[in-house]
């Protein structure tokens, strides 16, 4: 007498080892070993391309927060005019707060920059020497020159490496700063100008910066714009940026009426927030990759069940239950499934540590240029692996792959043992 059902389900590695067995191709069946390759390589391929992309996105948005926050303010101080007065009566309650780790007044205005070749608008910003470094990454980035050399009354300027390779100059050339202020003359009304010299050049690897901003001494901005002793503001930089929200509301609860504080997520918040959208966005699209594994997962899972159908018939008879079945067949999914989600999860980590040696190597060895610096913002392509993506890809894609295997299983379960055994 066949052995009974209960000895058979409490006997699991024998189901364990049916769904193996079924995993090797005899002579007769390499076709459908074929399609198993197929389905391994496509679920590693998805998520192997899934976890990179993502590292990429993370890396892409922790360099363009990185190199943002660099140049610009944390948080800004002003007037309600668009001035600020008498900036140092606010460093008493400043030094107060821990968050804030430096500050520095600036005046800043859209002008015109002019060379013998070239002129091109640009942003001008006047700044302390001794103060810009705490708040500012520009300072540390010089490619030519020193901050020291921007001297009040020497008018001495500094250019972004774009800028100044647009406007055709270098250190100790001429460039002619024209502000949109006018001022009658005899010959007429004419704008305000004046000659400053290329004192350095400095590069963020960020071409907004790069291509549109210059700086100058303080006190040569008061003069050129006629702002007295008045500044455009105070730039500060806190501890983490990331709650800024919550410090700006805390200083400017204790700033008087007149004074007003903004900070970076006003001007910047949409745009992180539209890459965190295109990152979701394409997780589901890449996912799509993994998907169509499974699929393939499906259709090779039913290409052994029509030809395992005696085998499924002689194991009925000796007294396999249908789940019993079922199980054989979820194994040799899973098995399916989980190596190709082992090989794409390390082949992915792999990726996404070596992208940014990898890209570029492509980049010299076919001459081509993924990122140009004057369509995006960064021209680098950085890698930032997060290993919650790993477990959430390789989570999915193996969830996938698992479901993938419920209907051929449960037809497998179906097959009835005398009419697949009447002929034989």
């Amino acid at each position: 007498m066949p052995k009974s059902v209960d000895r058979i389900l409490m006997f699991k590695p024998l189901i364990f080892f049916i769904g193996l067995r079924y995993t090797r191709a005899k002579r007769r069946t390499r076709f459908i070993s074929f399609i198993t390759l197929t389905s391994v390589s496509g679920t590693g391929l998805g998520v192997a391309a899934l976890i990179t992309v993502l590292s990429v996105m993370n890396g892409y948005e922790a360099e363009l927060r990185e190199r943002i926050l660099g140049m610009t303010s944390h948080a800004s101080i002003t007037g309600l005019n668009g001035q600020l007065h008498d900036w140092q009566t606010l460093s008493g309650p400043l030094q107060q707060e821990k968050q804030v780790i430096g500050w520095a007044p600036y005046i800043e205005a859209q002008t015109m920059l002019s060379s013998d070749h070239q002129a091109s608008g640009a942003m001008l910003r006047g700044i302390l020497p001794g103060y810009e470094p705490r708040v500012s990454e520009a300072t540390s980035r010089l490619v030519e020159g020193q901050l020291e050399a921007l001297r009040a009354g020497e008018f001495g300027i500094i250019l972004g490496q774009e800028l100044a390779k647009f406007l055709g100059v270098k250190s100790g050339d001429k460039v002619a700063v024209i502000t949109p202020e006018v001022v009658a003359t005899p010959a007429g009304v004419l704008p305000r100008l004046k000659r400053f010299t290329v004192v350095g050049i400095f590069r963020v690897g960020m071409y907004e910066y790069d291509r549109n901003l210059a700086l100058i001494h303080l006190d040569d901005a008061s003069r050129l714009l006629r702002m007295e002793d008045a500044v455009s503001g105070l730039r500060l930089k806190l501890e983490d940026p990331l709650y800024v929200r919550q410090v700006a509301r805390e200083i400017g609860s204790k700033l008087p009426d007149q004074y007003m504080i903004t900070d970076w997520t006003q001007a910047h918040g949409n745009f992180f927030k539209v890459l965190q959208s295109q990152k979701r966005m394409l997780f589901f699209i890449l996912l799509l990759i993994v998907a169509v594994a499974a699929f393939n997962v499906i259709s090779t899972l039913v290409m052994v069940v029509t030809d395992k159908r005696a085998d499924i018939a002689i194991l009925r008879t000796l007294g396999l239950t249908p789940f019993g079945v079922m199980g054989i067949f979820i194994v040799l999914g899973t098995i399916i499934g989980m190596s190709g989600t082992l090989l794409g999860g390390i082949g992915g980590v792999l990726l996404a540590w070596n992208v940014e040696t990898l890209v570029p190597a492509i980049e010299r060895l076919f001459g081509v240029r993924f990122l140009a610096a004057d369509v995006y913002y960064i021209s680098e392509l950085p890698s930032r692996l997060l290993w919650s993506d790993v477990y959430q890809v390789t989570g999915v894609a193996f969830l996938l792959s698992v479901l993938a295997t419920l209907y051929p299983a449960w037809q497998a379960s179906r097959i009835k043992p005398a009419e697949e055994l009447r002929y034989e």
